[in-house]
């Protein structure tokens, strides 16, 4: 069981006991997932897809924060999304009721996640019309995908904690899903991810970072 930890925004996050890490920053778990995921990435593909259907890849489900807020926002704003998690250790339906995501999005979405949350793990999942989810329970560096994703969550635990899901070739095997033109985000940002990016054939930009960082990366896939 992951221990809840408070964060100071109020949001909630769960604290990995085997890793060793929080899911989400101590300085507000929902300021962050708002400002790197929804902000920087989702609302930046939306703009490009131009009311096209989204396909986005998570890499790091976790307390499913991310999904939550970015299922809210397609749904407010009528965007076809189709959502794949990668998460190779799925947290319980208990622990994700005791995140109490809930209070930050209507009643119906948060019910919705919950009703589907189990059956989603190893299965697409339609939520609401045009809102499909499936939580690939693998490690990444096992996910494969026939898909070409408009938008990559890079949400993994930090490279402090979780070194080798920051190596060049990790990040050319998650750069490999998107589709020319498609966006990664991440709320990190050091020399070697840059240069493994650029690497991968991305060109990448420093955007102002979450509370309680300076700077987060998006790149675009050439």
């Amino acid at each position: 069981m992951n221990k809840i930890i408070q964060t100071a925004d109020g949001s909630n996050t769960l604290y990995n006991e085997t890793i060793g890490e929080n899911y989400h920053s101590k300085h507000g778990a929902l300021q962050e997932s708002l400002h790197v995921f929804v902000t920087a990435g989702l609302k930046k593909a939306m703009e490009i897809a131009e009311g096209q259907p989204l396909a986005v890849l998570e890499v790091g489900f976790g307390t499913g924060l991310n999904y939550l807020l970015s299922l809210n926002h397609c749904v407010a704003t009528q965007q076809a999304m189709t959502y794949t998690g990668i998460e190779a250790f799925p947290i319980s339906l208990t622990e994700l009721k005791s995140t109490e995501y809930g209070q930050y999005v209507p009643e119906s979405i948060w019910e919705a996640l919950l009703h589907h949350y189990e059956p989603a793990i190893g299965h697409q999942v339609t939520l609401f019309e045009n809102q499909q989810l499936e939580i690939a329970h693998t490690t990444l560096t096992e996910f494969h995908s026939s898909t070409a994703f408009d938008l990559i969550y890079f949400d993994a635990f930090s490279v402090q904690h979780q070194p080798e899901m920051w190596t060049d070739e990790v990040i050319a095997h998650t750069c490999s899903f998107l589709k020319t033109g498609g966006i990664f985000v991440t709320y990190a940002i050091t020399g070697n991810l840059k240069r493994a990016l650029k690497k991968a054939g991305m060109t990448i930009e420093k955007l102002p970072g979450a509370p309680g960082k300076r700077e987060m990366l998006r790149a675009t896939k050439l």
